[in-house]
């Protein structure tokens, strides 16, 4: 089994008391929360592959805390992941640590990066089916601004070369421990959770009058 998680920061105390506000009395209470959430998913030969921002932590913390992960690990690098390249004793938990990855998941191609990349490898393909899976903007206005792109693009028809009309699938998926309640997910999950979340957010779009029925408010999410 093949899992995907993002911007866990571990270790990170503001995680609680500012930015994501997650709630915690400590941050060894978020840390020790996290593990569990972990480890009752992952088992020993499952593999994991981390969408950065793993570990805030020193790097003899983050050493400990990988001998503790379960599963076979894969990192994708952060902005806060320094620590984890820069030691030998965590850099060799890893199968592979890279910036950028493309990978095969169930016949589909998944586009790998911390950053979110609005324009990636493959968005126009219906076949296969290709999910760009990405990290670091959190729960914050940024992706609040890639979830309108989003909508954007995939309203957008197009003809191809059959002279077929298809919409755009901009498949791009947040992987932010948050939204999974801290703990990976695979690619269908994932997909059915951003599913779920989209259409949360469209039955709380305000909702104007129009002669022609009724539409969103301009400018409302």
């Amino acid at each position: 089994m093949r899992y995907y998680i993002a911007d866990c920061h571990f270790f990170h105390e503001a995680q609680n008391e500012r930015m994501d506000r997650r709630g915690f009395s400590s941050v060894d209470e978020m840390n020790e929360y996290m593990l569990e959430k972990w480890n009752h998913k992952v088992r020993t030969n499952d593999d994991v592959v981390i969408l950065g921002d793993l570990s805030f932590g020193r790097p003899e913390e983050t050493a400990g805390l990988l001998n503790r992960l379960h599963g076979r690990l894969y990192l994708i690098s952060g902005n806060h992941d320094r620590s984890l390249s820069g030691s030998t004793a965590c850099a060799e938990r890893f199968g592979w640590i890279r910036p950028y990855e493309e990978l095969s998941d169930n016949k589909r191609r998944v586009i790998l990066c911390h950053y979110p990349i609005m324009c990636y490898n493959g968005q126009y393909h219906k076949m296969p089916e290709t999910y760009m899976l990405y990290g670091h903007v959190h729960d914050t206005q940024d992706q609040r601004l890639l979830e309108q792109f989003q909508e954007i693009t995939r309203g957008v028809t197009l003809t191809d070369r059959q002279g077929e009309k298809f919409s755009i699938p901009c498949n791009m998926i947040n992987c932010f421990c948050k939204y999974s309640g801290y703990e990976p997910l695979t690619l269908d999950e994932w997909i059915a959770l951003d599913a779920a979340r989209r259409q949360a957010a469209q039955n709380r779009r305000p909702v104007c009058t129009a002669q022609e029925g009724a539409i969103p408010c301009s400018g409302e999410k």
